[in-house]
């Protein structure tokens, strides 16, 4: 008998900002029992373990117990896969350095890992969605910031200290760079997230005189589902938010291929289900500017992976690693 014939699950958890989601998934990426809490329920990293814990358990329990599970795959913001700690996380209620897979292990005795969010899509996606049986490829999560997984020769990459693949950091503006959340100027999330669709809206209502279905919304509110709403509708000021906006991440992710010459780059987020307003320019912005040696070679995906299941199924897929 094999391993997963013994132990068929894995239970996936996915710490956002808000909400944490935890759900048993089987080998085929079915989630077969699921739940979740709010992340900021508690001040204290142990009260909100203990909690998770608690509703995990009776979960586990209902689907044939302990003995069941192989093993338990978080992604969290800033979490370290060398070590399964959280460390320094902005967006997270506990502050400092939080050794959260051990506290796992000790309060449920199975095997735990953690790594980011973005490298627990990645792995989600190469082992349940687009990136099946592919050895490299980049996976950019386009959600309130923008992230990123790198997977080279089958394996992901987390450089010397586990925080390796962060794109989304890469300065794409040196000249009057937007303001980041990480301090610096001109990163590329600062145009490329949902949050950058927005500001990028706001700059063109500003600068234009146009008509636009998007000035009938306060300026401070508008989403960028707001944007693709106007811009399914025809709205020209809102496509060409988007025409701006695929265009910058299709320079990066030119130079992105440059570094890795991967075989896709999968995209993954709300910004991804634009379809075509951000795939076209995008893909064009790609052929306009890769290495010649590189020109048509790489894939431009969009993610398999169901958005409300994505995070735990990556999550979860780290589970199978565990011996």
């Amino acid at each position: 008998m094999n391993s997963t014939m013994e132990k068929p699950y894995v239970v996936g958890i996915d710490i956002g900002g808000t909400n944490t989601v935890f759900g048993i998934v089987d080998a085929r990426g079915t989630i077969l029992a699921s739940g979740s809490i709010k992340t900021g329920s508690h001040e204290k990293a142990e009260d909100y373990v203990d909690e998770v814990c608690a509703t995990l358990s009776q979960l586990i329990a209902a689907n044939g117990g302990a003995d069941k599970i192989k093993g338990i795959g978080i992604g969290a913001p800033n979490g370290n896969y060398y070590n399964g700690n959280i460390e320094f996380a902005p967006n997270l209620p506990w502050k400092g350095v939080i050794p959260l897979a051990s506290m796992f292990e000790e309060r449920l005795n199975i095997p735990t890992a953690l790594t980011n969010d973005a490298n627990a899509a990645a792995i989600g996606e190469m082992t349940y969605g687009a990136a099946r049986g592919m050895k490299d490829f980049i996976m950019i999560t386009l959600g309130t910031g923008v992230g990123s997984g790198i997977v080279i020769n089958g394996q992901m990459v987390y450089g010397h200290d586990g925080f390796a693949g962060e794109l989304g950091h890469s300065i794409i503006r040196r000249v009057n760079g937007r303001l980041c959340g990480c301090g610096r100027h001109g990163c590329l999330e600062t145009y490329c997230s949902a949050t950058g669709v927005a500001r990028t809206a706001r700059e063109f209502l500003t600068a234009r005189t146009d008509p636009s279905m998007l000035r009938s919304i306060s300026s401070e509110e508008i989403t960028s589902k707001d944007v693709y709403d106007a811009a399914i509708q025809g709205d020209k000021l809102a496509q060409d938010i988007f025409e701006y906006t695929g265009t910058i991440l299709g320079e990066a992710l030119a130079d992105f291929i440059a570094f890795s010459s991967p075989e896709a780059i999968v995209l993954f987020g709300g910004l991804a289900k634009a379809g075509d307003y951000i795939f076209k320019p995008v893909q064009k912005a790609i052929d306009d500017n890769v290495l010649a040696i590189f020109k048509g070679k790489t894939k431009l995906l969009m993610s398999e992976l169901k958005d409300s299941d994505a995070a735990v199924l990556g999550a979860s897929a780290l589970g199978w690693e565990l011996k």
